[in-house]
């Protein structure tokens, strides 16, 4: 369904991110970010003599390598469009992120390795769907390593939105073992 009609408006900013998981032949999975913001009407910029409506704002990617345990193998940065030249600067900053692991607690870490000072806000921003689209993009292989173990663990999206939660007719028919609502069974 499509969102209601708004009273009559006009455009001043538009952000477009897309995200991409891909699984790699070495066994690894890299998972991108693309934002692009533009505007629809020319804005001062001192370095740039002005931005032109349509002229990308932000133009930057990020890319994670990751195992299936989560673990930050490698990062790429682009920043191939910013407001400023010294926003490229925090790109070797991201690397701090090898070794890291996308799980609970894990955006702290980020900002313990990268204070906001020695980071980029939209860069750090892309992380959220890069963990999102992680999860996605690995989400059947996750399911026949933990099916192929002699005892599983509960499964990791249990709980983690209303159609997941325990007591849901979805995770009766998914998960019976874990289903927690009415007629569980015994």
């Amino acid at each position: 369904m499509p969102l209601p009609d708004s009273p009559s408006r006009k455009p001043h900013h538009t952000r477009q991110l897309k995200c991409l998981g891909f699984e790699r032949d070495d066994g690894l999975w890299e998972i991108e970010a693309h934002l692009l913001d533009t505007k629809p009407y020319r804005f001062p910029n001192h370095e740039k003599n002005g931005v032109e409506p349509g002229e990308p704002v932000h133009k930057m990617s990020l890319r994670l390598t990751l195992d299936l345990d989560f673990l930050i193998h490698k990062v790429d940065v682009s920043m191939d469009d910013t407001p400023f030249k010294i926003c490229r600067q925090v790109e070797k900053n991201m690397m701090k992120l090898e070794g890291v692991s996308i799980g609970p607690g894990w955006l702290q870490e980020v900002r313990k390795r990268i204070p906001k000072t020695d980071g980029c806000t939209h860069v750090i921003d892309l992380l959220n769907p890069i963990a999102t689209t992680a999860y996605q993009s690995m989400h059947l292989a996750l399911e026949a390593r933990a099916n192929s173990q002699s005892t599983r663990d509960d499964p990791p999206i249990l709980d983690q939105c209303h159609s997941l939660a325990r007591h849901t007719e979805v995770v009766k028919v998914k998960w019976p073992e874990y289903y927690t609502g009415p007629d569980q069974p015994e």
